[in-house]
């Protein structure tokens, strides 16, 4: 189970809105990956089995070591002007690059 991380109504709603677009019985899968201008950078995507180091919560994916770097966000869908994104905050966050991609830890 996902712990100490905070899925809005809204971000709930995408995910449950782009699963219905897959293959019965897709998951979500939420990362945290090394690379971009700051270090590492978040990465969604679909998978269709878990990893034994996943934690999972309904359709939601997410390692052990992406889940620790991200205990205490909030995770919400945002539509704004320029487009619509998961937006993730993250108190572990020091700084992230201007793009809003990437973030140092």
């Amino acid at each position: 189970m996902i712990k100490e991380i905070k899925f809005t109504d809204k971000a709930i709603k995408q995910i449950n809105f782009l699963l219905s677009k897959k293959d019965k019985g897709s998951f979500f899968r939420i990362a945290i990956k090394g690379g971009g201008c700051s270090g590492f950078q978040y990465d969604f995507s679909y998978d269709l089995k878990p990893n034994d180091d996943d934690l999972i919560e309904n359709n939601i994916l997410i390692d052990q070591q992406s889940a620790d770097m991200l205990k205490g966000s909030e995770i919400d869908y945002v539509e704004e002007l320029i487009g619509e994104s998961f937006k993730i905050n993250n108190p572990q966050t020091k700084s992230s690059c201007g793009c809003g991609v990437s973030f140092s830890l």
